[in-house]
């Protein structure tokens, strides 16, 4: 999950899909960074930390980091929160960036459309309550797109 600062969108998305995640019994591995610098070694912003509390989710854990060309390597599946920040990934994955693996989040809920997340970032509280809401419906749709079916074992 990636978004600009790595303390609003994608620290959110990290938190939610860790949770629902376990939920579901899936051992995918869920990490989140920025596309620049500024906010390195900080915890979420404290909006994002009180509204995924307040929906029974601590990311107070969690600590901002810039997006690396590895990532690539690491992550099956990458996604961003906005096209800009495709863009800016674009620019630091440099030869190592992949396009078959990105894609914007928001095209799990809804596919083709290219929706951007809003940047909480300067608004108010309630702009935090709203990308809480989009991002958990789109990792629930994530979920519902990519978990694999169970297996029946034959019994006799």
């Amino acid at each position: 999950m990636v978004c600009l600062g790595n303390i609003c969108r994608s620290p959110i998305a990290e938190g939610i899909l860790k949770y629902k995640i376990s939920k579901a019994g899936l051992t995918w591995q869920v990490d989140s960074a920025g596309t620049n610098g500024y906010h390195i070694g900080e915890a979420p912003h404290r909006l994002s930390q009180k509204v995924s509390l307040k929906n029974g989710i601590d990311i107070s854990h969690q600590r901002s980091r810039l997006f690396v060309p590895d990532d690539f390597d690491k992550f099956d599946k990458i996604y961003a929160m906005a096209n800009g920040v495709i863009e800016e990934m674009k620019q630091l994955g440099k030869e190592k960036f992949d396009s078959s693996k990105v894609d914007l989040f928001m095209n799990e809920l809804k596919p083709g459309t290219n929706l951007d997340i809003l940047d909480p970032l300067y608004g108010p509280e309630a702009d935090y309550h709203q990308v809480y809401d989009l991002i958990e419906k789109a990792s629930e749709a994530m979920i519902k797109n990519h978990r694999q079916p169970k297996q029946l074992i034959p019994t006799l």
